[in-house]
């Protein structure tokens, strides 16, 4: 079976990651700080802040937002249930708005329309790599007194009129699974222009200690002395992790026109089939393709799936619409809420997608589609 992500492991990874082991320092050390620095300077930002996973990057950049209980926040449905849960367990009411019908990323106008005066956060996804629209989103977030939060988890990599995502929301939150553009096993970022943005997500992910004594409120209590003014969790990366994430990101470039090439391969051999539309990127964004989101004919994509996964091909479905889960079912959320989304989610089947596909891969990927499709 051809999956469809993939880890791109070789034997410079294996060989950082056991010279951090062989090191005095597995957690809390220099790779953590060297990583850090690396990602902030590709994100364009002066701040990194790196945590255990994507969700956790974003659990803490709603955290170091402010977001508590009676805030309302603006994000998309299609996506992994992450973007809205780690809002939610904050206290915050999660109001989903619809997307575009070309790319699948959340409509700004949408997304206006769905703000009231108690959103704090327009929270949009980089859905497949394909940078959201930041400009009509920082305008948005400017005249309605929001914090704009990018979920990049499939985009490290993109860039929007040569602009690096990282580089054009107030927060910024990056996944590393293995699956993603570049990976430390688990782990994430937010990244953040702001300096207090940035302070209050260090702070959040190391349980919300104060080590500074000219912050403390009983400074006097020995050198010994910390305190927790806010609860936070423990959300540290490794040594050990930042270390593969450091290596990985030198790579990056290579992930990234590798992925191209594979998406302009199935693009030209797949854009002529009946009721099939191909990925989509508008003009001044360059992708960092995560995912290549195929969408088929609704009534036919059961059968277009099963056809692939029993000729060996992984494909997956990306994604369910997060309030199409029970557990905001039990919530209120009901179904057609936001038809476009639901109306893509129907229609896509996520094809074979990471750098380590060999030509011959992408042949086998393209004639078994053009069979399902045809079939």
């Amino acid at each position: 079976m051809l999956p469809y992500g993939r880890q791109s492991i070789d034997a410079s990874d294996i060989q950082v990651v056991t010279e951090a082991l062989s090191s005095d320092w597995l957690t809390t050390g220099p790779e953590v700080d060297r990583f850090e620095a690396a990602i902030a300077e590709r994100a364009g930002v002066q701040h990194a802040v790196s945590v255990t996973s994507g969700t956790a990057a974003l659990h803490v950049a709603y955290a170091a937002a402010g977001i508590e209980p009676g805030d309302e926040i603006v994000t998309t449905p299609l996506t992994f249930a992450a973007t809205a849960a780690t809002a939610a367990l904050l206290g915050a009411k999660v109001v989903f708005a619809d997307v575009d019908p070309a790319t699948g990323n959340l409509d700004p106008a949408a997304a206006e329309a769905a703000v009231t005066e108690r959103t704090k956060v327009v929270a949009a996804v980089d859905y497949a790599g394909v940078p959201v629209d930041a400009p009509a989103f920082r305008d948005l977030a400017e005249r309605k007194g929001l914090l704009f939060l990018e979920d990049a988890a499939h985009s490290i990599g993109s860039t929007l009129d040569g602009v690096p995502v990282g580089s054009l929301a107030d927060l910024t939150t990056y996944s590393f699974f293995p699956t993603k553009n570049l990976t430390t096993a688990e782990g994430g970022a937010v990244v953040t222009a702001d300096d207090e943005l940035a302070a209050r997500a260090r702070s959040f992910k190391n349980h919300g200690l104060v080590r500074d004594r000219a912050a403390q409120r009983f400074p006097d209590e020995g050198p010994w002395h910390q305190e927790i003014h806010a609860f936070g969790l423990n959300y540290r990366l490794p040594d050990v992790l930042s270390a593969l994430g450091t290596n990985q990101l030198t790579r990056l470039d290579q992930f990234v026109a590798r992925r191209a090439e594979v998406k302009k391969a199935y693009d030209e051999a797949l854009g002529d089939l009946d009721g099939v539309d191909i990925p989509f990127a508008p003009e001044g964004a360059a992708p960092a393709w995560h995912l290549y989101p195929l969408r088929v004919p609704a009534e036919k994509r059961r059968a277009i799936f099963d056809s692939l996964r029993e000729q060996g091909i992984g494909v997956q479905v990306n994604y369910i619409p997060v309030y199409w889960h029970p557990v905001f079912e039990d919530l209120g959320y009901q179904r057609g809420m936001c038809p476009v989304a639901e109306d893509y989610y129907r229609r896509e089947i996520s094809l074979p997608m990471f750098p380590g596909l060999t030509d011959g891969d992408v042949e086998r990927v393209i004639e078994a589609t053009r069979k399902a499709v045809s079939g």
